[in-house]
């Protein structure tokens, strides 16, 4: 058994990995600033780990095994002037962590640092965000590198593409589009769809993510992801199937972006070989 330290533990990605990692038999500890109830193998830590005068060690007199920072502002608004503005804090909460004792490190990433790619992303897919939140990940990302090169500490970045899933609150397209139906619209405006995403649900995601974290032989950059590239038309048209919603696509509404890569996907080497070990044990 492993303690785990969650930030963010609240939130979209979070609530589905604590879960999952609770139903691993893994003990955690949530950090997230907002109330909530007591779940069994869940201790709570209510602050905010950004203030300056966040200290762990005032919550518990131990070092975490592993620490998945899942902290994050305005993750749907890519241009949102926070993004920048949070940097300094989560590299200082980082580091403090190292400093505690935490010889763990696991942070979530997003395909948004890679900028405009065509095909698939790997490890070592050259980065040029064009957004402020795919600047700020990738910022985080070099930093932590540089920072935690000649320290023991295992370090992985843990790389998002597309989720879907759980989305009644997320801004999402998925998101959108249950609100739309629940509303009673019969048409949702869309693009072409054609272009073409890896899309994960976000109960893959956590299994992934749990995975990941419970094992130190496969560091750096980790794609969470399926590999599997699928038009973003046929994604929908699978989710409003599958959620039996009485509402359709209205094709051609908006204009495909310029901006959007043709077809983009993650290099899933990294997690299946991580899953192949799992099962293998």
């Amino acid at each position: 058994m492993k303690t785990v330290l969650v930030t963010g533990a609240l939130g979209y990605i979070g609530s589905h990995v604590v879960a999952e990692l609770v139903r691993r038999g893994e003990c955690v500890i949530a950090l997230d600033r907002s109330e909530a109830p007591k779940t069994e193998g869940v201790e709570r830590i209510v602050a905010d780990a950004f203030d300056m005068n966040f200290d762990i060690r005032e919550h518990i007199d131990f070092a975490p095994d592993v620490c998945l920072h899942l902290a994050w502002r305005n993750g749907f608004a890519h241009n949102d002037k926070s993004h920048i503005l949070d940097l300094s804090s989560h590299y200082r909460l980082l580091m403090h962590l190292v400093e505690a004792g935490v010889s763990h490190i696991a942070v979530m990433g997003t395909m948004h640092e890679v900028g405009y790619w065509e095909g698939a992303i790997t490890a070592d897919t050259p980065c040029n965000p064009q957004s402020l939140y795919g600047i700020a990940k990738e910022a985080l990302r070099r930093s932590l590198d540089l920072s935690l090169a000649n320290k023991s500490v295992v370090f992985q970045w843990l790389r998002a593409f597309y989720i879907y899933g759980d989305d009644e609150k997320a801004q999402s397209i998925f998101g959108k589009i249950l609100r739309a139906a629940a509303s009673g619209e019969k048409l949702f405006p869309f693009t072409t769809g054609k272009n073409k995403f890896d899309f994960i649900t976000i109960e893959e995601l956590a299994s992934q993510i749990a995975s990941a974290v419970l094992q130190d032989k496969v560091t750096g950059v980790i794609n969470c992801c399926t590999g599997r590239p699928e038009s973003l038309a046929d994604r929908v048209e699978g989710f409003i199937r599958e959620n039996e919603l009485d509402i359709a696509l209205d094709y051609g509404a908006f204009p495909d972006r310029p901006y959007d890569s043709p077809g983009v996907w993650g290099d899933p080497s990294a997690i299946q070989a991580i899953l192949a070990s799992e099962i293998a044990s």
